[in-house]
């Protein structure tokens, strides 16, 4: 009899170290949790990883893209347009003949987006990899551009502080003062008649914003991309994280 009560408890411990393997086994997140379906299961690391990498080839591409030459200037859907605050100072401007200036002065601001972007890499790439476990699990059950808006409240600040050098060289380089200042300078001497106010836009600030906004816009497209279409997961691991087709 106490033979059998022995066998018995051995057979039961048998059977909840079976239990305890099986559940360390089992993956913290399934590739169906993140909107797709696939054949193998993934682990928290691999979640983690991946995120990082889709992050990586959005800023890659972007940053790319914006720092060529009419990266910014040729693409409608982040070129940088005539300071807001100063619209009046463009319509009076071309009302008095120099239109052509203010399409160059347009240009020059975009011109300078484009040299700040080719600094921008790294540090994109620096706010990826400080990326945590907790800021990963909440990306992969946030929207699709959850990625984005995860580098963007960790890196605007930074960024911002640090394109604004750049962009003051920028401007140097590709002669922005040269065009504003005759325009200014033209809207301010009409103010003398009409007794508006003068402008004076700060455009290190204006065009940092605007440059951050167009390189965020961008990888949030990449995002959406690699979330949705498998030709953009050019990894194994983002083939794995996003779900092979």
């Amino acid at each position: 009899m106490r033979k059998i009560i022995v066998s018995a408890i051995s057979l039961s411990c048998l059977v909840l170290l079976g239990c305890v393997d099986t559940l360390t086994q089992i993956p913290v997140k399934q590739i169906s949790d993140i909107g797709t379906t696939a054949s193998s299961e993934i682990t928290t690391d691999e979640v983690i990883r991946g995120l990082k990498e889709a992050l990586y080839v959005g800023a890659t591409n972007s940053t790319s893209l914006t720092s060529k030459r009419d990266g910014f200037n040729l693409n409608p859907l982040i070129r940088i347009p005539f300071p807001p605050e100063a619209v009046k100072v463009k319509s009076a401007v071309e009302q008095v003949g120099l239109t052509n200036l203010v399409s160059e002065f347009e240009q020059s601001l975009n011109r300078a987006a484009e040299e700040a972007s080719k600094k921008a890499l790294p540090i994109f790439k620096s706010a990826i990899m400080s990326m945590s476990i907790s800021d990963g699990m909440a990306i992969l059950h946030g929207s699709n551009d959850a990625a984005t808006e995860y580098l963007k409240s960790k890196t605007h600040d930074i960024l911002f502080s640090e394109f604004i050098p750049v962009v003051r060289n920028a401007i140097q380089t590709v002669n922005v003062t040269r065009y504003w200042s005759p325009i200014a300078s033209t809207y301010n001497s009409i103010t003398l008649v009409t007794g508006e106010s003068q402008v004076n836009p700060n455009l290190e600030q204006y065009i940092t914003q605007k440059a951050l906004d167009g390189l965020f816009y961008l990888i949030a497209q990449e995002e959406l991309k690699i979330r949705q279409n498998p030709a953009a997961r050019v990894s194994e691991l983002l083939k794995k994280v996003f779900g092979a087709s």
